[in-house]
């Protein structure tokens, strides 16, 4: 019985993470629920899973426009990182101001922190302008959370 409920967690984890960072950029007219520090619930009768989160993004938090806005600066964001360097609470995004301006880095944050405040956010401009980081913390188990959601630390 164990190893069964051990599956489920993890496979509620792994699946449930996708799920998020997808409801938050992308939106639908829902709440999107990430499985981290979770409590998994099976019934297996209907084998229906049921994810409860400290961590969720309210995706209602941003218009439609705002939402579309952010989901494009999201993407140019994930794709533009020099290096993805793990820190004691979190993780730091950092990127070429060639690539990534701080105008934009500071939209993405005043839009982020609307649908996600469980995030601690950090601004740097570094080594005479030439690096632009985003270090992004929290509380406990926020670690795990940034790994699934912006594939940090792999």
């Amino acid at each position: 019985m164990k190893n069964k409920k051990e599956k489920f967690w993890t496979a509620g984890k792994k699946s449930a993470a996708g799920v998020t960072l997808a409801l938050c950029i992308g939106g639908s007219g829902a709440m999107g629920l990430a499985a981290q520090s979770s409590a998994t619930v099976v019934q297996p009768e209907r084998q229906v899973e049921t994810v409860q989160s400290k961590f969720y993004c309210n995706i209602k938090a941003l218009t439609p426009a705002e939402r579309a806005q952010h989901k494009q600066l999201t993407e140019k964001l994930m794709a533009a990182p020099k290096k993805i360097v793990e820190t004691e609470k979190g993780y730091e995004f950092q990127y070429s101001p060639a690539d990534v301006s701080l105008a934009e880095l500071a939209d993405w944050v005043a839009a982020e922190s609307k649908c996600c405040p469980f995030f601690d956010f950090h601004i740097d401009l570094e080594r005479e302008g030439k690096l632009l980081c985003l270090r992004l913390t929290g509380e406990e188990g926020i670690k795990a959370f940034i790994r699934a959601e912006f594939n940090a630390g792999k």
